[in-house]
């Protein structure tokens, strides 16, 4: 049987080409593994440094809020200035205008403007001097009017006229929109604290007495005023005011009448205030200046203290009575922080002039007053007033950093 041969030649030719095209294929393969593969890396490096410097940009600074607040004093009105402003009031009113027209371009320029209003201003009561006050409302009018616009009754003259005087009161100024602290007509009153927000800063305010006369509401009135004695209910208040504001302002009648001295008890609740929350003191009772200074946060940071501001008007006999000054300082929130602070502190000295008799009783700014005006004050002859005793007193008892005279 024949040998069958499976060999199958194939022509040289057609192997030459199957060679030549598969070595011409790994070049091709190869350069577009090798091409793919840089571009991969080139992109993934090109991602990872655009996201390595591509940080967001910081935050624009934030512009500071600021309050400028003047304070002043007790505003005590005795017979010879309501008498006076009713002799030129019109259609059975009163103008207290005359005693208040210098003064008037330093309390405009503020944001907020405290006083203390010794006297309880109502129409039920007549109008009444010493030892028992009452005003009439044309007298709040002209507070208002001036640019007061947070007021303190925390003083001892508050009941002058018993719970149907102080209710009397509170009626008035209830009728107004302005924050007023010392008396409530209950204990949910007295809980709702005032407060009010300029320039994006929240301000609350309390008012505490040391004293009120003697006189004292009868047991079954619902009426309510914190005395400086109740530690617990002072502290409650200030905590309840932290809680509701940036700020904390409280009015506060205490230290010894017709002195310049601070006592210790001043000093330690002073710094007691301070530690429960206050930032800011504004003293009031003694009608005459005292001094002022910052005290310490248990954070470290600032508070301030004025012990007290004095008279802001009153038609009083003794001499020291007439030397009173304003508050005027700033309040400064960070815009980044929200970090209080008490700045620019000014105590701008007042003087009250009257001639004899206690006649045309007025505010004097300190700038303003001279000897020729100290040589025609009432007290000049019979109660010792002298340029020399204003000066003495306003050494004495205003630090030359706040000191402030235009």
């Amino acid at each position: 049987m024949p040998k069958i041969n499976t060999y199958i030649k194939i022509p040289t030719k057609i192997i030459a080409l199957i060679v030549a095209v598969i070595i011409s294929a790994f070049p091709f393969v190869g350069c577009a593994d090798n091409d793919e593969s840089s571009s991969t890396v080139a992109t993934t490096t090109t991602t990872t440094t655009t996201a390595q410097t591509e940080e967001p940009p910081p935050p624009e600074p934030q512009p500071d809020s600021v309050v400028r607040i003047v304070a002043a004093g007790d505003n005590l009105i005795h017979s010879s200035i309501y008498n006076r402003a009713k002799r030129v009031g019109e259609n059975g009113g009163y103008n207290f205008d005359f005693p208040y027209e210098q003064i008037l371009d330093y309390i405009s320029v503020a944001d907020l403007a405290i006083l203390n209003q010794e006297t309880i201003v109502n129409d039920v009561f007549e109008p009444s001097s010493y030892p028992l006050f009452s005003s009439p409302v044309d007298l709040g009018e002209k507070m208002l009017s001036m640019g007061f616009n947070a007021f303190s009754i925390a003083n001892n003259h508050v009941i002058d006229k018993g719970e149907r005087g102080l209710i009397a009161t509170l009626d008035y100024w209830d009728s107004k929109d302005v924050p007023v602290v010392g008396a409530y007509r209950d204990e949910e009153d007295m809980n709702n604290i005032r407060t009010k927000t300029i320039n994006g800063i929240t301000f609350s305010f309390l008012g505490f007495m040391e004293h009120t006369n003697g006189l004292s509401l009868p047991e079954s009135s619902p009426c309510k005023i914190i005395y400086t004695h109740d530690i617990n209910g002072m502290k409650n208040q200030v905590e309840l005011a932290r809680e509701v504001s940036d700020v904390v302002i409280v009015n506060i009648h205490w230290g010894v009448e017709v002195s310049n001295t601070i006592t210790d008890q001043q000093r330690s609740l002073a710094q007691d205030l301070v530690n429960w929350g206050t930032d800011i003191i504004i003293g009031t009772q003694p009608h005459t200046v005292q001094s002022m200074q910052y005290l310490k946060k248990p954070s470290g940071d600032d508070a301030f203290v004025f012990y007290c501001l004095g008279n802001f008007i009153s038609a009083m006999s003794n001499p020291k009575a007439m030397v009173g000054m304003l508050a005027d300082f700033n309040v400064v929130k960070n815009g980044d922080s929200g970090k209080i602070t008490i700045e620019d502190v000014k105590a701008i000295p007042l003087i009250t002039q009257f001639e004899a008799n206690y006649r045309d009783a007025r505010i004097i700014p300190y700038s303003n007053y001279t000897q020729e005006l100290a040589n025609l004050h009432g007290l000049r002859y019979s109660n010792g007033f002298t340029m020399d005793l204003v000066n003495t007193i306003i050494d004495e008892n205003i630090p030359e950093e706040f000191l402030f005279i235009e």
